[in-house]
């Protein structure tokens, strides 16, 4: 899979999700297997604003994958303009926003509401290629607005033809929003099929097998995992073994995954402070306690993080309720 200057071979990368893909996040990801990362999505608005905290969701740190920033927007000249505003940071690539279902961004004309006007899509696309200095243009998307507006394949071709060197299709419409098992994974291969660039596969991916079997119904190039990730990153791992037709890795132990945990909360506190990062460790460390004994407590126990010594307290709690 080609996209600019950079090769991948067939696997799984980790979805953008407000509020949980920071630097630390992906990170684990990218160690684990994720082809590349995306920020969380960054305004175009509030860039060329002077946002300084639009600018810190930029930060990348050390990370072994390729690192794409994703940018939202409706207006073209604006994200051309940001797009210029941002060459200053480390990324290797943009990702444009067209997939976004909350109504704060879709009320802005962004998100999934550009899946309404396939021109301003690809008009998006020309004024970011031509601000970002040579380097590839990828764009998330959904299958449409709802039913009745199912435009991904006008909006693929678009996008194409101005320039993306990738598109990311979530089988789902707007109206849709994140129902398990609407994902439609004829939109993707229409899409695929309509597009001579790679075509990522988005939407219930919680295995190997499922990413598997969603390459080889849809044609896809790769998938991309949201939520399943979560807690578990060695589901990028199990992806590339599967879809390569390479034996499949062991499953993680539980030390294992308490010590990712431990980690990745740890790096969040480093690079944010303890005081930004603990509220919103409570919602990663929720993940970790998928599948485990006690769950219900262990979950109060996540909600209850304040410090970061509260993380081994945690763990404490996993083993003494009968797991490991």
């Amino acid at each position: 899979m080609q996209i600019g200057n950079l090769t991948f071979e067939p696997g799984a990368v980790l979805a953008p999700m407000a509020g949980f893909t920071d630097a630390a996040c992906r990170r684990l990801a990218a160690q684990h297997g994720s082809l590349y990362t995306i920020s969380e999505m960054v305004s175009a608005k509030a860039l060329t604003f002077g946002d300084k905290k639009s600018a810190q969701l930029i930060y990348n740190g050390e990370n072994p994958a390729p690192y794409g920033v994703q940018l939202f927007g409706a207006d073209p000249e604006t994200m051309g303009q940001a797009t210029a505003l941002i060459q200053k940071y480390a990324f290797d690539f943009i990702d444009i926003n067209m997939g976004c279902p909350a109504p704060k961004i879709n009320a802005s004309g962004a998100g999934s509401k550009l899946m309404l006007d396939p021109k301003n899509c690809g008009d998006i696309v020309a004024a970011v290629v031509k601000e970002n200095n040579g380097k590839p243009i990828t764009v998330k998307m959904r299958a449409g607005w709802d039913g009745d507006h199912i435009t991904a394949v006008e909006v693929a071709k678009a996008c194409e033809a101005a320039g993306a060197a990738l598109v990311a299709v979530h089988g789902r419409t707007r109206e849709q929003m994140y129902q398990p098992g609407t994902v439609d994974w004829k939109v993707i291969a229409a899409v695929k099929k309509a597009v001579k660039i790679p075509v990522l596969g988005n939407g219930d991916i919680e295995s190997a097998e499922d990413a598997k079997a969603m390459m080889d119904a849809t044609g896809c190039d790769s998938v991309m995992v949201g939520r399943a990730a979560l807690g578990d990153p060695w589901i990028f791992e199990q992806i590339r073994a599967v879809v390569n037709g390479r034996p499949m890795p062991e499953k993680p132990t539980l030390r294992q995954r308490m010590q990712a945990m431990r980690s990745q909360i740890y790096d969040m506190c480093e690079e944010k402070g303890e005081w930004a990062a603990m509220p919103q460790a409570r919602s990663q460390a929720l993940y970790y306690m998928r599948g485990l004994k006690g769950a219900a407590a262990l979950r109060r126990a996540c909600c209850e993080l304040s410090h970061f010594e509260d993380v081994d307290r945690l763990i404490e709690k996993v083993y003494e309720a009968g797991n490991g």
